[in-house]
């Protein structure tokens, strides 16, 4: 007899259709599964015999043949076990304990223990999506991973314990408890910038960051506050939409890093990976990298020149396009990756050329090398370039605080709002609509014109001064990009201007 269910396999962050054919038929007991299932799903065998038969479900005693279609995909992870224990005891002849027609329009996932129990598996709320654009109406996973299921709207969620829950639930025999996802606060997280003391231009640079979705570059002595900074910026930044806070879930739900969840996040992600971070860990490889975790939050690279070259360089594209193409032997994916970079650099190997108090110990060599760590293009993808000097004892000792967070981000939220009317950050903007969104009048033009010629700066840097220009606009409340934003935009390219 034979049993049909469907299913989803993980590649990368997207899940695909996999159906579930089970045929269980006369002859010598045997138990065979095709459809190119990699290691870890070839042994449900063990894990399906195991939970069925400590379930209270005999074994069958008849050949059983697993087919996960379709064959050119291959299927990795035990996200089957589940599917094919149901499938089994709908095939036996006789009087099976679910029915065949009691599996239609359900997709079922999880992964199965020896006691029967059913295990989360990772990628879930990608696969929950999947079904419903099936036009499934069911969708049945680990309880553990119900609050995340839950997160789609149009579908019945069937959150089970164990293989025998799972059974009694399947043939109606039993209703699971609702899972609904506890409604997710919207207070920002990260440093309140009151915290932070002098370091006006800092500052600044932070919140321009926040409202354009802009790179950053802070570069100045140990103990100056670039770290501190950086973690400041969270706490600026908008709450992502419902659209956005459904991305970047669907990423961190690959990797199996939503314990605990209380509703959909609609906090940005912060990710600082240490200097140590391998390519794959950084760029990807079967799962998404650091870079696609920060999606649509913040990547912050502490001592940015210590990361390994190959890492450095690899960002280009990904701080460009937004995306990331991984391509492996039999695998090839791409993950989202519209990130915010804030980068921490010393100003040379020991940390303090250009301090006011300690002497720099390094050559004009050493200087030159650390400093060549970053590639010109690289450097010409980061808008906002500022030097973090060291603060003044006198304002270490104030007790008056600097301006909060909260503040600064009542003007940040207005900034976006002005943005998301043209239909993205603008950071995002493509060449066609910054020649629509930035236009100059004929003095700032000329400006522009002589601030290019003067610094020798690419094409590159030209579409993101002007975009700069018009985040700094949007800030003020100015429909056109003046001269004065033009003027500060330039100031944040302050390695170039060290270089010219």
């Amino acid at each position: 007899m034979l049993a049909l269910l469907d299913s989803a396999t993980l590649v990368g962050v997207e899940s695909h259709p996999v159906r579930v054919e089970v045929d269980v038929t006369a002859g010598v007991p045997n138990y065979t599964l095709v459809g190119l299932p990699d290691a870890s799903a070839a042994e449900s065998r063990e894990r399906v015999q195991g939970a069925l038969r400590n379930s209270g479900y005999a074994p069958s005693s008849r050949r059983v043949t697993v087919n996960l279609a379709p064959g050119e995909i291959r299927k990795e992870g035990p996200r089957f076990d589940l599917a094919i224990a149901l499938g089994i005891l709908a095939s036996e002849t006789g009087r099976p304990v679910v029915r065949p027609a009691q599996l239609k329009e359900l997709m079922v996932l999880g992964e199965l223990a020896l006691d029967g129990a059913v295990r989360p598996i990772r990628g879930v709320l990608s696969s929950v999506l999947l079904a419903r654009r099936m036009g499934l109406s069911r969708v049945m996973v680990p309880l553990a991973n119900g609050p995340e299921a839950a997160l789609v709207s149009g579908l019945r969620v069937l959150a089970v314990r164990d293989l025998r829950e799972a059974v009694e639930v399947a043939s109606g025999r039993e209703s699971p408890a609702p899972v609904l996802p506890e409604p997710a606060g919207l207070e920002p997280e990260g440093v309140d910038l009151e915290v932070v003391r002098g370091q006006h231009l800092a500052r600044r640079a932070l919140e321009i960051c926040a409202a354009g979705g802009h790179h950053l570059l802070l570069v100045g002595p140990p103990g100056s506050g670039k770290t501190l900074l950086a973690r400041c910026l969270p706490s600026v930044l908008p709450s992502l939409s419902q659209e956005e806070a459904l991305e970047v879930t669907r990423i961190h739900s690959t990797q199996r890093r939503l314990s605990n969840l209380r509703g959909l996040p609609r906090t940005p992600p912060f990710r600082a990976p240490a200097q140590s971070v391998s390519l794959a860990g950084l760029i990807g490889s079967f799962t998404p990298g650091e870079i696609s975790l920060a999606h649509r939050g913040v990547l912050f690279m502490d001592e940015f020149p210590e990361f390994r070259r190959d890492c450095l360089e690899a960002l280009r594209a990904p701080l460009e396009d937004g995306q990331v193409l991984v391509a492996r032997a039999g695998f090839h994916t791409g993950y989202p990756c519209r990130f915010t970079l804030v980068a921490a650099m010393n100003p040379c190997p020991c940390g303090y050329h250009g301090d006011p108090v300690r002497e720099c110990t390094c050559s004009p060599t050493q200087r030159e090398r650390y400093f060549h760590r970053l590639s010109g293009p690289l450097v010409d993808r980061i808008d906002l370039q500022v030097r973090v000097p060291r603060p003044e004892p006198e304002e270490l000792m104030s007790r008056q605080s600097g301006e909060p967070s909260a503040t600064v981000r009542e003007r940040v939220v207005r900034a976006v709002a002005i943005q998301q009317e043209r239909g993205c950050r603008n950071a995002d903007l493509g060449p066609a609509q910054t020649r629509r969104f930035c236009v100059l009048d004929a003095e700032t033009r000329g400006f522009l014109l002589q601030a290019f010629r003067r610094l020798s700066l690419s094409a590159r840097v030209h579409d993101r001064v002007l975009r700069l220009g018009r985040t700094l606009a949007d800030l003020a409340g100015r429909e056109r990009i003046g001269l004065q934003d033009l003027c500060e935009a330039l100031e944040y390219r302050a390695l170039e201007r060290e270089d010219s």
